[in-house]
């Protein structure tokens, strides 16, 4: 072991650490089950009524301080109750785009499709989407998956039940590899062409809106507000938003936007001259003067609500020959008219596309008094996949500010921030 400010390396051999484990909280998950179970130490693993708790999904945003926004423009911070009339269960299909190579999070995606990369000790980074779904009553799932995808579709697989939904086999979480046919000899070329090639299968779905998602972005966000949204607006498109500062507004397609929410200006990862005209007054969305003086970009997330005939038609029809979303589809959408709303998000949100993201992400996760991401949240829990392993356990440790895995032997060592493992043996 190694340590920062001259602390004495401990000897490797007397270091023990997890294997990835979890344990299930969801009866979505292998196995199902009637009651739910807490993996929080602070609720002592109780056992949870499953009607209670699906009562209570929706109450996690209603804790979260929200910022203020302009009162013609859509927000995720405004406190109305979502009323999907058909509910989300029967009316939204989630499409999770998983098929990135991952280059910039690399070694970590050596081996592993990015949303396979571990989080949080239990945790894969599929699970954000997956569980949020779940938590906002989407039940029909499909994961598109192409780079290194053996240790994801294991992963998805084993997680989460292939039929959800009783006897009416409603719900899934079903794996769509890239594939090649007689018809399209080719793989994947970017989000929008993955989608397309599977419409044949997603236009089967009696649905009113395509719900698209990445799988690589740590956030907690409520998508039936997000699609009450577009239904309320009569959007073609929503895109969800935030705030960005310029250092990491060059990595992220820019916005522009009227009174009213709406998406009249989009660029995708714009740089020079073009970066500088997709600046704004960020006070538009509530921000005081400071805080949209140090953020002066409207960032998208990447994350898409599309009416079906809409995506149907924009796909084969207005843009048969666009391979992305954020660079083709969504400016070609704004410059032919059609209404493409902005959803704008007050949350914490991390795009874990890079190294630094990733340790970021993960030190956020301990930060006190309050971090940046919390997996105990009650009301709107993340699952992954059961591992039955026993408890943690350290001897003559001093552990703080750390994240422990279970299954994990802890012996004679010091773990704080700034103290890296280099050798680890595994339990």
């Amino acid at each position: 072991m190694a340590a920062v400010g001259g602390v004495t390396r401990i000897p490797s051999s007397n270091l023990i650490t997890q294997k990835t484990s979890t344990r299930p909280t969801s009866p979505f998950l292998k196995p199902i089950n009637q009651s739910l179970s807490s993996s929080s130490s602070d609720l002592s693993g109780d056992k949870i009524p499953l009607k209670s708790v699906l009562r209570s999904l929706k109450a996690s945003f209603n804790a979260r301080i929200p910022i203020l926004v302009s009162p013609k423009a859509v927000s995720d911070s405004q406190g109305s109750q979502t009323c999907l009339d058909p509910d989300a269960s029967r009316s939204v299909l989630g499409i999770i785009l998983g098929g990135g190579a991952g280059t910039r999070l690399y070694p970590l995606t050596k081996k592993r499709a990015k949303p396979a990369v571990p989080l949080g000790a239990n945790y894969r980074l599929i699970d954000i989407p997956v569980s949020n779904c779940l938590n906002s009553n989407i039940s029909k799932i499909y994961v598109l998956t192409q780079f290194n995808s053996a240790s994801l579709n294991r992963h998805l697989s084993r997680a989460y039940a292939s039929n959800m939904g009783g006897y009416k086999n409603e719900g899934f979480v079903e794996v769509l590899a890239a594939q090649q046919s007689p018809e399209n000899p080719n793989w994947f070329q970017g989000t929008a062409d993955a989608v397309r090639q599977y419409l044949w299968l997603f236009e089967e779905h009696n649905v009113m809106e395509f719900l698209v998602l990445a799988g690589d972005h740590l956030y907690r966000m409520d998508y039936e507000k997000f699609i009450q949204a577009h239904r309320e607006t009569d959007a073609d498109i929503t895109v969800a938003a935030l705030p960005m500062d310029e250092k990491r507004a060059t990595a992220f397609g820019l916005m522009k936007i009227d009174e009213e929410g709406r998406i009249i200006e989009f660029a995708e990862k714009p740089k020079g001259e073009q970066l500088k005209a997709m600046k704004v007054d960020t006070t538009i969305l509530g921000l005081d003067d400071e805080r949209a003086k140090e953020m002066p970009y409207i960032a998208s997330m990447g994350i898409y609500v599309v009416s079906k005939d809409v995506m149907l038609q924009l796909l084969r029809e207005k843009f048969p020959g666009a391979n992305d979303f954020g660079s083709e589809v969504i400016p070609g959408a704004t410059s032919i008219g059609m209404r493409v709303q902005a959803y704008l998000y007050d949350g914490y949100w991390e795009d874990i596309g890079t190294i630094e993201a990733f340790y970021n992400a993960n030190l956020g996760i301990t930060k006190k008094p309050i971090p940046d991401f919390s997996f105990y949240d009650r009301s709107s829990p993340i699952y992954t996949q059961p591992r039955y392993l026993p408890p943690s356990k350290m001897l003559d440790a001093d552990v703080t500010d750390s994240v422990i895995g279970e299954g994990c032997v802890i012996k004679v060592c010091w773990l704080q921030i700034g103290i890296p493992i280099y050798i680890l043996k595994l339990w």
